[in-house]
Parts: structure tokens; C-alpha cells; sequence
């Protein structure tokens, strides 16, 4: 029994010994949490008195930092710009190429296409056309020479008929 009171008196100054540590963790909080408190508020107050002058600053410092990082990017977007243009030219130049390959390679195949099925090609054309105009020019000649014939002879076959007429009237 005697152990048992023993036991039982331990507990209870193991207990006072506790509450008394809980006491004081409690008490240590509740100060901690009232000197955040105290400085929450001053930072506040403090705000209230430089909050104009801190806002201005911090304006200020955003407006250059705004022009920094768009000069920046103007720069970049420039960069960008050139080369992407730059690379523009450069598919243009290709593309246009090969348009003109393809261009050449369906002239020739049309060509072949054609002249199997007999249809004269440009340059056949070219000659026809050189041709008939040599023949035009030959006929025209030949038509001016016969005319001036004809009118050579129109001309003596009317000079006999005036020598017939005029000797039968002489006569």
C-alpha cells in the first residue's frame, strides 16, 4: 500500500510538474502571438505613413523595368523579324526554282506528247509561216510581172487596132 500511495504522489507532482510546463509553453505562445500581433500592427501604421512614397517607388521602378524588358522585346521581335524574313527569301528562292524545273519538265513532255500525235510544234509553225509569206511574195512578183505583160500587150494590141483603123481610114 505504501508503494501504491507512493505511486499515486508521484503522479500527482509528475501532473502539477506537467500543468505547471503546460502553463508556461501556454504563456510563451500567448506572448509570441501578441508580439506578431504588435509588429503586424506596426507595419501597418508604418505603411499607412510611407505608404504614398513606397507606392511611388515602386511605380517608378516598374515603369523602367516595364521600358527595359520592352526594349528587349522590340529588340528580339526585331531579330525574329529579319530572320524570318531572311528565311522567307530564301523558301521564295527555292520554291521559285523549283516551279522552273517543273515548268521546263511539263514543256517537254507536252511537247513529246504533241508531236506524237502530229501537232506541229511552235517552231514548225514559225517555219510554215516564214514559208508562205516567201510564196506570198513570189506570187505577188509573178502576178505584177504578168500584169505589166498583159498591159504591155494590151497596150501594142491597141497601138495595131489604131494603126489598122487609121490605115483603113487612110485608104
Amino acid at each position: 500500500m505504501v508503494k501504491k500511495l507512493k505511486a499515486m504522489a508521484d503522479k500527482k507532482k509528475n501532473a502539477s510538474a506537467s500543468g505547471l510546463f503546460d502553463s508556461a509553453l501556454a504563456n510563451s505562445v500567448k506572448e509570441s502571438a501578441q508580439q506578431i500581433w504588435l509588429a503586424g500592427m506596426g507595419a501597418f501604421a508604418k505603411a499607412q505613413a510611407e505608404g504614398r512614397q513606397v507606392f511611388d517607388a515602386l511605380v517608378k521602378e516598374g515603369t523602367t523595368l516595364q521600358r527595359k524588358t520592352q526594349s528587349a522585346a522590340e529588340e528580339k521581335f526585331g531579330d525574329v523579324s529579319s530572320r524570318m524574313s531572311s528565311m522567307a527569301d530564301d523558301v521564295t528562292a527555292k520554291a521559285g526554282k523549283q516551279w522552273d524545273k517543273l515548268e521546263s519538265i511539263f514543256e517537254e513532255r507536252t511537247a513529246k506528247a504533241m508531236k506524237k500525235l502530229g501537232v506541229p510544234s511552235s517552231k514548225d509553225v514559225d517555219a510554215l509561216m516564214a514559208r508562205i509569206d516567201a510564196l506570198s511574195e513570189q506570187v505577188a512578183r509573178s502576178a505584177r510581172s504578168t500584169a505589166r505583160k498583159t498591159a504591155a500587150g494590151a497596150k501594142t494590141a491597141t497601138r495595131k487596132a489604131v494603126k489598122k483603123a487609121s490605115r483603113k481610114s487612110a485608104a
